[in-house]
């Protein structure tokens, strides 16, 4: 099988990023095909579930009904997984499906969430977040993406970063030490941030949090070495809130700088996974309610594992 070949076979979110990301094909070729999300494939089935107030399911982090079941002291059952199909992280695949953000659907739907979604916390405006920084990162990451105003909200993510380097959404409830899930989300918005030129400082603050990670290469316990959880080395997509070596990697590509010497095991552990026809797999899909499924199930061969494993490959082995 050409893996490049099964990868264009496939929609248009996926198209576009392997033009412009493993083919370098011409920037009004990768335009052409980035546009199609907007209007074919799962960018346009996801816009096609928003609500008329702009909103996805009728709340920020969660659906309506489970923010009314809350207000009515009715505890939800999360034992299978929240639920994913709120503005959030419906608005987070949206951007990793690279939806353009000049788009009229675009446009229209951060408007629309702007004015209209509040968190189910205690009713704060969407763009200007809530308490959790594994909340707040990806808010501010949606919002630097699609041009919305959010640098109350990186400066309030700032003051929350914790004296290791990283975050920790239980850091409300005295928590000292630094969170993987919650860094990442975190690193992510403040680098989207300061790609889009925001104007408050934040480069510092970046790299104490890398450092933090690039301290446990990774995915490693600083003190004895050890692997803390199993699924940070399962590759997830959509990755929600969770932590996982790929999406970590991938950051670091993402920073357009050259690789640290610290990622060399982790980078060992993308390779490693690769399958004899070249693709990578689908692994440990997060539980819980979803619009619709992206690809064919864990423990079967991933597009989007296989786009990002490939553009991290190729990041880490040209800048070495």
């Amino acid at each position: 099988m050409d893996v490049i070949d099964w990868l264009l076979d496939s929609d248009p979110a996926i198209r576009w990023q392997v033009l412009r990301d493993l083919l370098n094909a011409p920037a009004d070729r990768v335009a052409v095909e980035r546009a199609r999300v907007e209007t074919e494939g799962w960018g346009a089935r996801l816009l096609a579930l928003r609500d008329g107030d702009g909103q996805w399911d009728g709340g920020a982090c969660f659906p309506r009904r489970i923010a009314d079941d809350w207000r009515a002291g009715i505890e939800p059952d999360f034992s299978h997984g929240q639920p994913w199909t709120s503005t959030l992280p419906t608005l987070m695949v949206l951007r990793d499906l690279g939806l353009d953000p000049q788009s009229r659907a675009a446009r229209t739907t951060i408007e629309l969430v702007a004015a209209n979604c509040r968190w189910e916390h205690d009713g704060q405006a969407f763009f200007d977040g809530e308490v959790e920084p594994c909340i707040n990162g990806r808010t501010v990451a949606i919002g630097a993406y699609f041009g919305a105003e959010v640098d109350g909200l990186v400066s309030r993510l700032l003051d929350d970063q914790l004296a290791e380097g990283g975050w920790n959404c239980d850091s409300e409830n005295g928590a000292t030490v630094s969170s993987f899930d919650s860094t990442i989300c975190v690193l992510e918005g403040l680098l989207e941030y300061e790609l889009s030129c925001g104007q408050v400082p934040v480069a510092e603050s970046r790299r104490r949090g890398e450092d933090y990670l690039l301290q446990r290469q990774l995915f490693r316990r600083k003190s004895t070495g050890e692997v803390p959880s199993e699924r940070w080395l399962q590759f997830s997509w959509p990755p929600r809130w969770h932590y996982d070596v790929l999406r970590a990697v991938d950051y670091f590509r993402l920073t357009g700088e050259a690789p640290d010497g610290r990622i060399a095991e982790a980078v060992q552990l993308v390779r490693d996974k690769r399958r004899p026809d070249g693709t990578w797999m689908l692994e440990n899909t997060h539980p819980g309610e979803a619009q619709f499924q992206f690809e064919d199930g864990d423990g079967q061969p991933s597009r989007w594992n296989t786009l990002r494993a490939l553009r991290v490959l190729d990041w880490y082995e040209h800048s070495c």
